[in-house]
């Protein structure tokens, strides 16, 4: 069998879990031997075996972004004539797969890593084009022949969003986690140079400035922390200027108030970010949406105990009281996710964050249980197992 993934994502140009996701997915299905697993992917060339590069069409040059996501999808549909079957892993290449699939006669089935119903905030930074991505998304969901949900979290929510879907046509597969990649280095000297001290408490951020991610309530949080208490941004990408420039002044008013706080803007080599990681006291997800949370696992993997809100398919990752803690949060229902009270949401972070870097064993204790429920239950191997398993569900 052929399977061709299809991803605006793939190494070396990878941003967020989605992109990690489909890495992990292709060297687990490749590692096996029994089923030819093709890559096209969004980006400039790779030197990869079986691996195709599109860029953007230079017709499109000024369009709007989603406008060039189309032109890219249209070729990379046209390339996937002789598969068996097509995978599409977000909006960005859902299109490619649905056409791929109308084209050539082939199952399609889509990764539900997001949902554009559920992150309205991407109007600002799609203008119009956000209308796109919603139409394109809906039309691959509602056509595929499967969706794979990466937590039940996150099948209620594609059901919710498109209800007239075939529930029998969601299945749930987790993401996962490469334990052998993502593990404990203790390397202070390289953490210092990052500008963190490894013998202060710390408090560790990963993401991209986006609302999705809630760092401006995280940083709100920072300011109830402990004074002894480091700050560690690892934040870049941002959405739009406007958010940029919130967080910004946020950063800058937490910075005037304490010592410690480190933004490390640059996308930092997965080495740095697991140096940090394994000095952190205590890794933050303050997201207020997140279909499962890669960058959980990533720190569980890392014996780092996770403070994370208790929304989507986080509570599938993080075990309150045994890997972290959870903070409840209770959310408008327009699909901002926006807390109801963010004051109360705020304290509440604060008040979890600082019981756990005031008490450094019991953090240390819960980063333990991370580590072996990630190396248990998050396998790449299984995942790839469990997904070989809905390819044959539809391949004839």
């Amino acid at each position: 069998m052929r399977v061709d993934v299809l991803s605006r994502e793939y190494p070396p140009e990878i941003y967020g879990g989605a992109g990690v996701h489909v890495a992990e997915l292709v060297r687990a299905l490749r590692a096996r031997g029994d089923v030819e697993t093709r890559v096209h992917a969004f980006g400039a060339d790779r030197e990869e075996s079986g691996t195709s590069s599109y860029a953007d069409l230079a017709e499109l040059a000024d369009a709007n972004a989603a406008l060039r996501t189309l032109g890219v999808d249209l070729a990379m549909a046209d390339a996937c004539a002789g598969a068996d079957l097509v995978h599409s892993h977000t909006w960005y290449a859902n299109m490619a797969g649905h056409l791929a699939g109308l084209l050539h006669g082939i199952p399609h089935v889509v990764s539900a890593h997001s949902l554009e119903p559920l992150r309205p905030w991407k109007a600002e930074q799609l203008g119009g084009g956000y209308a796109v991505s919603s139409w394109v998304e809906k039309t691959a969901y509602l056509a595929a022949a499967r969706v794979i949900a990466v937590s039940a979290a996150m099948r209620d929510d594609v059901l919710r969003c498109y209800p007239d879907l075939d529930p029998a046509r969601v299945e749930v597969v987790h993401n996962g986690i490469d334990t052998t990649t993502w593990h404990p280095v203790d390397d202070p000297d390289r953490v210092r140079e990052l500008g963190v001290d490894p013998d202060r408490p710390s408090v560790v951020f990963v993401g991209r400035i986006t609302r999705q991610k809630g760092l401006p309530l995280f940083l709100r949080a920072c300011a109830a922390l402990p004074p002894e208490v480091q700050i560690v941004l690892c934040a870049g990408a941002p959405d739009t200027p406007a958010i940029e420039a919130e967080v910004e002044g946020l950063a800058s008013e937490l910075a005037t108030a304490r010592t410690g706080v480190v933004w490390l803007r640059e996308m930092l080599p997965r080495a740095d970010v697991i140096a940090l990681l394994t000095s952190a006291t205590v890794f933050a997800c303050p997201s207020v949406y997140e279909p499962l949370g890669i960058v959980n696992l990533e720190a569980m993997a890392c014996d780092t105990a996770v403070v994370a809100t208790a929304t989507g398919g986080i509570p599938e990752v993080v075990v309150h009281g045994e890997t972290g803690l959870l903070v409840p949060i209770e959310q408008a229902t327009d699909g901002t996710g926006t807390p109801l009270d963010p004051d109360r949401y705020v304290a509440d972070f604060a008040d979890a964050l600082t019981s756990l870097v005031g008490d450094p064993e019991r953090a240390a204790a819960m980063g333990r249980a991370g580590r072996e429920r990630a190396e248990r239950d998050f396998s790449w191997d299984a995942i790839a197992e469990r997904t070989l398993e809905v390819y044959a569900g539809v391949v004839a």
